[in-house]
């Protein structure tokens, strides 16, 4: 609006495009009209920043723990307290709805587990004393599991550590919770001295990067969703950033406890597939090499004297490939091809 009025105003005074402004008046309203798109540049920026801060304020939770879980960094006691947390949230949903049954079916369902009190000392007994024993008895539970695979997958890294040990630097070893399977990368010679305890290590790193990383790609795309969602509050007269700190929040906090409980979920449960005897060595994903492809595309199409069964193959290609050959037709009354100098019909039509 202000850069038309300056155009018209111009456009009065007789000035011409690329003539020197000198008039006061002029430039006056040029100022006054580069401040205010200024003031407009620097509230919308403003507004960036303070969505940003949201997101700043839960990426520095996550990064968190990403680093604990990939430098190994309080690594234990980030599993504990989620174990924790899990088990608190847990008793406290059906402690409120006082369902026992609904409560022992949870507990073996995600921390496999049987619940240690009968149903008249669960519902007499506080949220906080059924936690504490619940967590007390899947702590105890989880430490034996852990020993008993890494017990279980020793004699395959011991066999895998004589056999090809100067071949092998890294391996890659599945484990499974019944439901999905995941692929751990471990230190073979690591793993061969500490008779399988290392690779449990790796494996704790391994399961709660990978689904730390999904649990917060999936948050980031339900906080883009939120964004643009929470726009329409102008409508209602609500400032839409208050809106959005609140919700995110909500969503926030959501994701943690799902996340927590997918991770304990499956290191409670993990365990070595039925094939054990198929690990394989870790390496980086390889590149498609071009060169290679023309290659054997070459090769497909040279002499029939590489090999038999590409001789085969090139010689049906090669079939294919041939068109297709219409000779011509004899007629009754042609000649004969014989030379006889009859019609064909008198020669060798009968």
């Amino acid at each position: 609006f202000g850069s038309e009025r300056i155009a018209k105003l111009m456009d009065r005074m007789g000035i011409e495009e690329g003539e020197v402004i000198q008039h006061s008046m002029i430039t006056k309203s040029i100022e006054r009209a580069q401040k205010k798109v200024e003031e407009n540049h620097f509230g919308t920026r403003k507004r960036l920043i303070e969505y940003d801060d949201v997101m700043n304020s839960q990426r520095d939770v996550i990064y968190t723990k990403r680093k604990h879980a990939l430098f190994g960094e309080r690594l234990s006691l980030d599993i504990a307290n989620m174990l924790y947390d899990v088990t608190s949230a847990t008793v406290s949903d059906y402690h409120a709805a006082q369902d026992y049954e609904g409560l022992k079916f949870e507990l073996f369902k995600t921390l496999s587990v049987d619940f240690p009190m009968d149903e008249k000392s669960f519902l007499q007994a506080s949220p906080d004393e059924s936690t504490h024993k619940i967590f007390e008895l899947a702590f105890e539970g989880y430490r034996h599991k852990r020993d008993a695979v890494a017990l279980q997958a020793f004699p395959v890294i011991k066999n895998v550590f004589e056999t090809q040990g100067s071949q092998y630097e890294n391996i890659v070893v599945p484990f499974t919770d019944g439901l999905k399977t995941l692929q751990v990368m471990a230190n073979l010679k690591k793993s061969f001295e500490s008779q399988g305890k290392h690779i449990i290590l790796d494996m704790e790193k391994g399961i709660m990067l990978a689904m730390i990383d999904d649990a917060w790609k999936e948050h980031l795309r339900e906080m883009d969703d939120l964004k643009q969602s929470v726009q329409n509050a102008v409508y209602e007269q609500k400032d839409p950033l208050l809106i959005y700190k609140f919700e995110s929040f909500n969503l926030f906090k959501q994701m943690l406890v799902r996340m927590n409980k997918d991770i304990i979920s499956f290191l409670v449960k993990a365990a070595l597939p039925g094939e054990q005897n198929q690990v394989r060595q870790a390496s980086a994903p390889q590149k498609t090499d071009m060169s290679r492809l023309k290659t054997s595309r070459s090769d497909s199409t040279s002499s029939p004297q590489q090999g038999g069964d590409r001789s085969f193959m090139n010689t049906q290609q090669e079939e294919k490939q041939q068109p297709v050959r219409v000779e011509k037709q004899i007629g009754r009354n042609d000649p004969c091809p014989c030379g006889s100098g009859k019609k064909y019909k008198n020669c060798h039509g009968k």
